[in-house]
């Protein structure tokens, strides 16, 4: 098992584990991810023998994303990394992989960003999320309702050692 890099030959297979994923993540087509992946300023792979079996995609302010979490994180926190989406295939999770991953991300992030942010769905509720999230430190900074209604999400915040500027709220 190694992590790297996502590239855009990962997209066929990181689309199909994404949409796998949903409700816990939301959809997208082809060209969507495509974009995200653009956009992206981390954007990593699990990489099992070959094949793809996680991915995240995180962003820092600037990007061209409409998400309205993301937009909710850029208009609070001058300064943050922003953890659109971490998607592992059924099989491989209950491994340590999730852990695995933030712990490698917060260290390409390293002093750049104070917070590493993200949401998790309330409803539908994600309790294997907000779980995972707690362990590794994040606390919620707020809840919105997304989707027209249809779902409610807690939003969370992870300070990150090596940069201390930014980390309060505007």
């Amino acid at each position: 098992m190694r992590i790297r890099p996502l590239t855009t030959h990962d997209l066929a297979a990181a689309l199909a584990l994404n949409q796998a994923a949903q409700p816990a993540v939301g959809g997208l087509d082809r060209q969507a991810l495509a974009h995200l992946e653009a956009e992206a300023t981390w954007s990593l792979a699990l990489d099992d023998d070959g094949c793809l079996i996680g991915f995240t995609i995180v962003f820092a302010p600037g990007a061209d994303y409409a998400s309205v979490n993301y937009r909710w994180f850029c208009d609070r926190y001058p300064s943050l990394a922003y953890l659109d989406r971490v998607v592992i295939h059924p099989a491989y999770r209950s491994r340590g992989l999730g852990s695995a991953l933030y712990a490698d991300l917060e260290q390409r992030i390293g002093g750049a960003h104070p917070l590493l942010t993200c949401e998790v769905n309330l409803r539908p509720r994600n309790d294997g999320s907000l779980r995972f999230h707690e362990r590794l430190g994040f606390e919620a900074v707020g809840e919105q309702d997304t989707d027209g209604g249809s779902k409610r999400v807690v939003l969370l915040a992870k300070r990150l050692p090596g940069a201390e500027e930014g980390a309060a709220p505007t």
